[in-house]
Formats: C-alpha cells, sequence, structure tokens
C-alpha cells in the first residue's frame, strides 16, 4: 500500500520547485544587472578622462607653453612653482574650464620631468607627482587607477609631443574611485529596490498552482524592465560622451582663437559657475568656433566643410548641437564636402546641411530618426544611431520639424527649422 504522504511530498515539491527557480532566476538577474551597470560606468568613465587628456596633449597652446619650459629643470635639478609660474599662469585656467566642462576631478599638466604645472591644489604645483611615469614621458599613455595627493583615482595619462616629436611634458586627468563608486551606489539604489520587490512577489505567487503561469509573466516582465532600463543607462551615457566631444571642440576652438570670455561663456550654458566679468571678442563667438571644430572633426574624417550664414545672434548649445551632429553623420557616412546654411528667420533659426555622400536609402528614410538606428557599421562595441535621434529630439522640443531628402551635391539633405532658445 502506497504511503499517503508520497503524494503530499510530490504536490509540496511542484509548489516549491516552480518558486525555487524564480528566485533563481531573478536573482541571479539582479547580480548579472548590477555587474553590468558598474561596468558600463567604469567604461565610460575610462573612456572620457582618456578623451579629454588626449584633447588637451593636443591642443596648439599647451604644446607651445611646455616647449617654452623644457629648459627649467633637469633630472637632477627639478622646476618647481617659481620656475613654472609663467606656464602655470598660462595653463592653469584652461584645467579648470576643461575640468568643468568634462565632469572630471582633476587636469594635471606636468613638464617634462614630470612636475605639475597646474594642479586644483595650489600647494601641488611645482611638485613632481609621486606615481611612476617614465612610461608616459617616454611616449606611452597609460589608462588604470592609481594613487596620488588626491587619494585613489582613475586616471589617463597622455605625453604631450612638441612640434618637432619630442616629448615636452605629459597631461594626467583624473575620476576620483570615491566617485566613481558614488555613482555606482547612485544606480544600484534604483535597481536593487525593484529586485527586492521582484523576489518577494515571484515568493508569494509561488504559494499556489495558479500562481505558475503568473510566475512566469513576472520573470519575463522583469528580464523585459531590467533590459530596457540598461539600454536607457547606455543610451544616456553615449549621448553624453557623444555631445561632450562636441562642446569639447568649441571649447577648443574659442580658446585657440583667444576668445577667453567667450569660452566662459560657453562653459556657464553648458555648466553654470561663478559669475565672471567680460565680453565675446565678436558678434557670434560660438558659431565661428563651431564653425572652427566642425572643419577640424570633418578633415579627420577626410571631408570639407563649407559654412554661409546669416545670423542676427550667436548660436546656443542647441544648435550647435544640431548644426554638429548633422555635419558629423555627413562625414562618417563617407562624404567629401558637406555645407552648412543657417539663416534667421523672425525668432525662428532655418538650416540645412547637405553633402556629396551616399545618400539616404528612401527605404530607411523614415527610421534614421529612430534611437539606435544607423546604416554605419559600429566599431567601438557600444553602439551608434545617437546623434539624428538626439537632433530630432533637440528640433522637436523646441517645436521644430527635420527632414531628409537629396542634395543638389548627390548626397543627403537635412533641412530643418526651430525656435531661438
Amino acid at each position: 500500500m502506497a504511503s499517503p504522504l508520497r503524494p503530499r511530498a510530490v504536490r509540496l515539491l511542484l509548489l516549491v520547485l516552480p518558486s525555487v527557480v524564480t528566485l533563481a532566476a531573478l536573482s541571479a538577474t539582479v547580480a548579472v544587472a548590477m555587474v553590468v551597470q558598474e561596468r558600463t560606468i567604469r567604461e565610460a568613465t575610462a573612456e572620457r578622462v582618456m578623451g579629454v587628456a588626449e584633447s588637451i596633449a593636443d591642443l596648439g597652446e599647451v604644446r607651445a607653453t611646455l616647449s617654452a619650459v623644457t629648459d627649467a629643470g633637469t633630472p637632477a635639478d627639478l622646476a618647481d612653482a617659481t620656475d613654472l609660474a609663467s606656464a602655470t599662469a598660462a595653463l592653469q585656467p584652461l584645467a579648470e574650464l576643461v575640468a568643468a566642462s568634462a565632469g572630471v576631478y582633476y587636469v594635471v599638466i606636468t613638464d617634462d620631468e614630470g612636475v605639475r604645472i597646474t594642479h586644483p591644489s595650489a600647494s601641488e604645483r611645482g611638485v613632481q607627482v609621486e606615481t611612476t611615469n617614465a612610461a608616459v614621458l617616454a611616449g606611452e599613455t597609460f589608462l588604470g587607477t592609481e594613487r596620488g595627493a588626491s587619494g585613489p583615482s582613475l586616471r589617463a595619462k597622455v605625453p604631450v609631443r612638441a612640434d618637432d616629436g619630442g616629448i615636452v611634458g605629459m597631461v594626467a586627468v583624473g575620476v576620483l574611485e570615491s566617485s566613481i563608486a558614488d555613482d555606482r551606489d547612485h544606480a544600484l539604489a534604483g535597481l536593487l529596490p525593484w529586485g527586492i520587490g521582484a523576489l518577494i512577489v515571484a515568493t508569494l505567487a509561488g504559494s499556489a498552482l495558479t500562481a505558475a503561469v503568473e510566475r512566469r509573466f513576472r520573470r519575463a516582465d522583469a528580464v523585459a524592465a531590467e533590459n530596457a532600463q540598461m539600454t536607457r543607462t547606455t543610451a544616456a551615457l553615449r549621448e553624453q560622451s557623444h555631445e561632450f566631444r562636441t562642446r569639447l571642440h568649441v571649447i577648443h576652438g574659442l580658446v585657440s582663437r583667444g576668445d577667453d570670455a567667450a569660452a566662459l561663456g560657453y562653459i556657464e550654458d553648458v555648466a553654470p559657475m561663478r559669475a565672471h566679468d567680460g565680453g565675446a571678442t565678436d558678434a557670434e563667438p560660438i558659431a565661428e568656433a563651431t564653425m572652427h571644430a566642425v572643419r577640424a572633426e570633418l578633415l579627420d574624417l577626410g571631408a570639407q566643410a563649407e559654412f554661409d550664414l546669416a545670423l542676427a545672434e550667436d548660436l546656443d548649445e542647441g544648435a550647435v548641437s544640431v548644426v554638429a551632429n548633422l555635419c558629423r553623420n555627413a562625414g562618417e557616412a563617407g562624404a567629401t564636402r558637406v555645407r552648412c546654411v543657417l539663416r534667421d528667420d523672425g525668432g525662428r533659426l532655418r538650416g540645412a546641411v547637405e553633402d556629396d555622400g551616399p545618400g539616404v536609402d528612401p527605404r530607411v528614410a523614415g527610421r534614421i530618426f529612430g534611437q539606435g538606428f544607423s546604416t554605419k557599421h559600429d566599431t567601438t562595441g557600444f553602439g551608434r544611431g545617437y546623434g539624428l535621434d538626439l537632433v530630432r529630439r533637440t528640433v522637436t522640443s523646441r517645436g521644430g520639424t527635420i527632414e531628409v531628402g537629396p542634395s543638389a551635391l548627390g548626397g543627403a539633405r537635412f533641412a530643418f527649422e526651430m525656435e531661438r532658445a
């Protein structure tokens, strides 16, 4: 005679097993999401500090200033703060502007012996850096975590070369590990309550056989919600990196032209700081700097940029973003000639960017403004297709429209109009 306990044990197993499986799956999903979230934040931060360091090391003003102080000290008799005072006066304001715009903790520029010329703390200027820099001063780049005067930080170090190729110093850009940890904790704080809640709901749902289907739906919804959250986080980080490159080029253009006041004004628009004095040196400094930045970026892509501007007032950050992204998109698509026309029309900005590239396939014309959509191959591993989505959102947020069609140059033509900021 069969024991009555066996059917009960089987029924109990059938009730408990789905709950155990659900709990294990959700726990694993939450754990993976946490790891991926932290890795995404760290990779984005590493890319940002390296990009800032390389951009500063390539500035003509930085290379010229460091070349002028190479004889201020020797390995046996290092230069001090007094020896490097003129270089500090020239480069410290630039370092502070870029650090504020890029959202990094410090921008340190040294001479060819590793003696600090710029540093957030005045007491550290004229002091040789503690960490090993021989490889960087020999021509290599460095990306990693080190402990310095400010504590552990994720930092990038890039050598600065003179016009003849000789190394005249280095640029170090860092973000404190404590700041990265705060970003991670903030992101996980929004994820953990959801994960805990999902586990509790799954446990309660497993108390009855009728909840089995509901548990499977909850598990599917949970995975979809996590994937959507990770997609939004990654898209936001990609967009921020995408826009930062444009902003840094504009700052580069303003500083190169000597428009310090205009550069400060642009930084105030992007990241408001303390009040400052001074005005622009010409009518539209941001427009001029934008043309300079776009020309430089398109030259790197093998394209020539042409501009036809008739503006009653200077460009704001949103207009700069639209113009830069449309021009960059044309260059990345393979164009060799890009033309941009901008006009003021009764409080609205009207413009068009056209090129001689391959054009836009009519079959995908209706989808090119969607987030993540791109016909170009992704070589970064982080995804493409954010520039045109950002353009669409900027234009529509100002009550405007944007259209794509064939260009007289043989490629694509993007025409837009929107309200002035």
